[in-house]
This record gives structure tokens, C-alpha cells and sequence, in this order.
């Protein structure tokens, strides 16, 4: 008989599989593995059960999305944590986040942690200005983060921000069963090392959270480089202002007669924002297209 769950966790050639309440430890059929077809965990799988724990996985339900690194699918929010001190706001790190999440089809939610530090309204705007859901939370006040809560329901989330932003401590204010886990997760990581870690979903309500170690850095590789061309649609607030440039071909990064670069010195766009636009359409132009079709 066939049965339908999720891939909460890969691990030595092993799928756990959560179906119902319980998890089946799972091998892929041969069949996958002769299509190149490989679970990741986030997906949705058919398996069979064979024994009172473990089955075998007969096939993948189509993606919505997947990331390269950490090897996760179906990813629908990525929580942006942004430290309002200690480490000082990292802006570029969080535009390259939430460009990836666009360019994938994860909706980006912005939070703003140690708001109990100081005054967050220049990093609200921003963000509130371009079009995102912002939360301001301090991980040392429980009762700040438990408006999260609610965007768990039902979706795959994850987390991602620079080294120190409080990913762990929000996860560990939102559920104290996640002590452990994510202290387990703080000690292995070491420098260089998170690549090679497993990736696990946590339940949290009625919905998921992937592991943070692959997210720490968000240390984008070619992988999930944009390519110049889509980057002008990773930024919704840039939107509004595509078709009426006075050149098709507009990079909007220096042409005048560019209505975003207007809209940037009018204030209608944040600066910052334009700031990692450009550094972001830098960096894609000089990646060769042959070097994304090979890595693709």
C-alpha cells in the first residue's frame, strides 16, 4: 500500500520519512536512482512500507523549489534576521537572501532581532518601503517573537542571516524543544564545516523548520547565483518602474533615462536597496552563461 509524507531528514543513505505522527526510515527505489532522481529533504514523497519502521520511496512529488546549499525543497518562507546591534544590520547579506528566495518562489519575511537594543525605524522602512513583511522582535523577550508563530502553519520555513543575528535564540523563544537541537546545531559551527552537515526538518506547530548550519552565511555559490538578466525581477520594488525605462536593454544601474535610478534619487526606492542591486548585477556579469548551464 502506498503512502504519502515528507523527507524530514537525509542521513548516511537513509530518508526519514514523517507520515501520520511517525517516521519511516526509507531507501529510494531503484528506480529513482536510474532517473538521477534523488530526494531532498522538503519533498513530498509516495513510499511503501515494508517493515513497522521502514519503507521504500517509490516517487517525488513535483517541486515548487528547491536550493542548491543546504539541499532543501519546497521551501515556502525564508526568515531574513537582521541583528539591530552586535553585529551592526548587514543590508547586502540581506538582499542577497531575499533576491535568492524571490528568484525561487519563497516568500521573504523580514525580522529585525535586539530591537530591546535600540531604535529599528531606518531598517523598517526599508524593507516596509520595498514591499516585505517586517517583524521587530528581541529573542530575550518571548512575547515579541510569538508573532511568528502563526507564519509557521502549514509551510516549510526556514531561517538565514549574518553570523550572530539570533536565528537559534528566536528558534529557542519560539519553542523551548528547540534548545537542544539548536544548541546541539551551535556547536558544530565550525568554520567550513556546515556544508557537510545533514539538513533535518524540526516540527513547530503545523508546520516545519529546516536546521540553520547551510543558511549561516547564505555564502550564495554559482548554484543559486541569478543571472543578470532576472535580477531586475528579484526586487518587487523595482516593478512599477520596468517598462517605462527610455532603453529595453536598461541595466538599471547607470543609464540615464533609467526610471529606477529616478526613483531611487526621488526616495521611492531605498537606496541600499539599488546599492546591492547593483553589486549583485555586478557580480552575475562576470559569470560566464556557460558557467551556469554547467553547474545547472
Amino acid at each position: 500500500m502506498c503512502e504519502e509524507g515528507i523527507v524530514v531528514k537525509m542521513l548516511a543513505g537513509f530518508y526519514y520519512v514523517e507520515s501520520a505522527g511517525q517516521i519511516y526510515e526509507c531507501k529510494a527505489r531503484g528506480i529513482l536512482r536510474k532517473k538521477a532522481e534523488s530526494p531532498l529533504v522538503g519533498d513530498r514523497v509516495q513510499f511503501e512500507i515494508v517493515q513497522s519502521n521502514q519503507g521504500v520511496i517509490d516517487s517525488i512529488t513535483p517541486r515548487l523549489n528547491f536550493l542548491v546549499r543546504p539541499p532543501v525543497a519546497n521551501i515556502d518562507r525564508l526568515f531574513v534576521v537582521v541583528s539591530l546591534k552586535d553585529p551592526a544590520p548587514n543590508t547586502w547579506i540581506a538582499d542577497k537572501a531575499i533576491a535568492n528566495a524571490e528568484n525561487k518562489g519563497i516568500e521573504p519575511v523580514i525580522v529585525i532581532n535586539k530591537t530591546d537594543l535600540g531604535d529599528d525605524t531606518v531598517y523598517r522602512q526599508i524593507y516596509e518601503q520595498a514591499g516585505f513583511k517586517v517583524f521587530s522582535v528581541s529573542a530575550i523577550q518571548p512575547e515579541t517573537v510569538a508573532v511568528l508563530k502563526p507564519l509557521f502553519d502549514g509551510k516549510i520555513c526556514a531561517f538565514t542571516g549574518n553570523s550572530g543575528a539570533g536565528k537559534s535564540s528566536i528558534l529557542n523563544a519560539l519553542d523551548t524543544r528547540f534548545s537542544i537541537a539548536t544548541g546541539d546545531i551551535s556547536q558544530k559551527l565550525g568554520r567550513g564545516r556546515h556544508t557537510t552537515r545533514h539538513v533535518e526538518l524540526y516540527k513547530i506547530g503545523d508546520g516545519y523548520v529546516a536546521d540553520t548550519p547551510g543558511f549561516s552565511n547564505f555564502d550564495m555559490d554559482i548554484c543559486d547565483q541569478i543571472r543578470k538578466e532576472n535580477l531586475q525581477f528579484c526586487f518587487r520594488e523595482f516593478t512599477p518602474f520596468l517598462t517605462t525605462c527610455k532603453f529595453t536593454s536598461c541595466s538599471h544601474t547607470k543609464e540615464k533615462g533609467c526610471k529606477i535610478i529616478e526613483a531611487v534619487e526621488k526616495g521611492i526606492i531605498p537606496k541600499s536597496r539599488h546599492e546591492s542591486y547593483c553589486r549583485m548585477y555586478q557580480q552575475a556579469s562576470e559569470i560566464p552563461d556557460w558557467e551556469f548551464d554547467k553547474k545547472r
